[in-house]
């Protein structure tokens, strides 16, 4: 199941990694059970005349943690077990490993968090649909799979903060890559966008100028791409960073331009779940989540799992 339906998105080096992950802490991801990409409203006023020529960026890491903004250590003598649930089959976020047992982006952040809080942890594969079912009824502590945040949600489970969100980003042919894109700069161009999406609806309201090719389905999307039918698509950008990298797109293209967030499109963030009113649980979470970004954990798993950069 892509993430543009649901998501289920060295020491001096990781310093340098910590530094991008604040300066790309506002991202978004649907509101609906897994994270959809967001966008970032571009500035209207023209600049220079876009490079075409790619230009090497570091890779950059999420994150929502500001440094000066330390939470306190909560009382953790309550917790002695945090029984996990996650997604049982959403690589690279959820999978299960050569040995038989949970592996992914999540299952390794569970497992970090649960160091950190310094308590046994368990992690349960469940298939999605059942994981808020469980968690209510107390066969778990925690839902750690990329679950968006919504207020459908919120009336069920408590979340903690976002441990990340999933941008939204144009592509194009190698051979005609913008460093930057801006509204003026796509006038004309023939975007493909998923028919339906709120990467459509975003386009429709922000790049009015742009002559729009809807698609059924990422498969048609991409294709066009290839064969030069459309100049750039445009939607989930952790997507379509796998399908840059993989064999299917052919080495044919790659991300123009910057990520795009707008959380009044795209929604809140994806967070861990727990139990309604259990604070002690989630304000433990949060103080772990940001203790494991603080020692450069998450900037480590993130480029483990990412080896091209959804920002």
């Amino acid at each position: 199941m892509a993430p543009s339906q649901q998501a289920k998105s060295s020491k001096s080096a990781r310093g340098l990694l910590t530094g991008l992950a604040v300066a790309v802490c506002l991202f978004a991801g649907l509101p609906g059970a897994r994270a959809q990409a967001p966008a970032k409203q571009p500035p209207a006023a023209p600049q220079a005349t876009p490079q075409t020529t790619p230009q090497a960026a570091p890779q950059a890491v999420p994150g929502f943690w500001d440094p000066r903004r330390r939470p306190e250590r909560p009382d953790l003598s309550r917790l002695t077990v945090i029984r996990f649930l996650t997604e049982t089959d959403y690589p690279p976020f959820n999978f299960t490993g050569a040995d038989g047992n949970p592996a992914g982006f999540n299952v390794d952040l569970a497992r970090a968090l649960c160091e950190e809080i310094k308590v046994s942890c368990t992690v349960q594969m469940r298939r999605f649909e059942t994981l808020v079912d469980a968690l209510t009824s107390n066969r778990g502590d925690a839902i750690i799979a990329s679950m968006a945040v919504s207020p459908q949600l919120r009336a069920r489970v408590d979340f903690t903060d976002p441990y990340y969100r999933v941008p939204a980003r144009f592509a194009s042919r190698k051979d005609a890559v913008m460093p930057e894109i801006r509204p003026e700069y796509l006038e004309g161009k023939k975007v493909g966008v998923i028919a339906g999406s709120a990467h459509e609806a975003y386009l429709k309201a922000m790049f009015t100028d742009a002559e729009l090719h809807p698609y059924p389905n990422d498969d048609a999307l991409r294709a066009a791409l290839r064969k030069g039918e459309v100049d750039f698509i445009f939607g989930d950008a952790i997507s379509l960073a796998f399908w840059l990298n993989g064999t299917d797109s052919g080495d044919c293209c790659a991300f123009s331009g910057g990520p795009f967030v707008e959380s009044r499109f795209f929604g809140e963030g994806i967070g861990i779940a727990v139990r309604k009113g259990n604070d002690v649980l989630r304000q433990a979470l949060n103080w772990a989540l940001f203790r494991v970004w603080e020692k450069g954990r998450y900037t480590d798993l993130w480029l483990k799992y990412f080896s091209v950069s959804p920002f």
